[in-house]
């Protein structure tokens, strides 16, 4: 389905909500917490039918880059830079990953990337604009 190509282009951080209280409640550690504030990442997607590769972009030269194919477990990597396996799955248009203690959702909604993640009834909310 068309819809469901959207995801590709580059993002810039443009607000979020519950930075703090999810980070915290996620346990990362402050050095962390300080550097991934306010934090104008550029997050870049390439999506090719079902495979993904999802770049993250951080100030200061450091990437992070998620390969995944949709309903295929993958090798992915958290926040806070912990690996793991996970199952991407999309879901009414969304991406939804399952982290150890997080639940991810990513989509696009009038332009923008909105990713959600939700511990124990924290929910962060990210919003990126569309840059490229």
């Amino acid at each position: 389905p068309k819809a469901a190509m959207a995801f590709s282009g580059k993002y810039e951080f443009e607000s979020d909500e519950n930075y703090d209280a999810f980070v915290q409640k996620i346990g990362l550690p402050s050095d962390k917490i300080e550097m991934g504030r306010n934090c104008k990442i550029v997050t870049e997607v390439l999506q090719n039918g079902n495979d993904f590769t999802w770049t993250q972009h951080f100030p200061g030269g450091r990437t992070t880059t998620n390969t995944f194919t949709v309903g295929k477990e993958a090798d992915m990597e958290t926040m806070g830079g912990k690996s793991f396996k996970a199952t991407v799955k999309m879901e009414d248009g969304k991406l939804v990953a399952d982290f150890p203690n997080y639940r991810h959702t990513s989509e696009i909604c009038g332009g923008k990337l909105v990713e959600i993640s939700t511990s124990s009834g924290v929910v962060y909310k990210r919003t990126s604009k569309k840059i490229a």
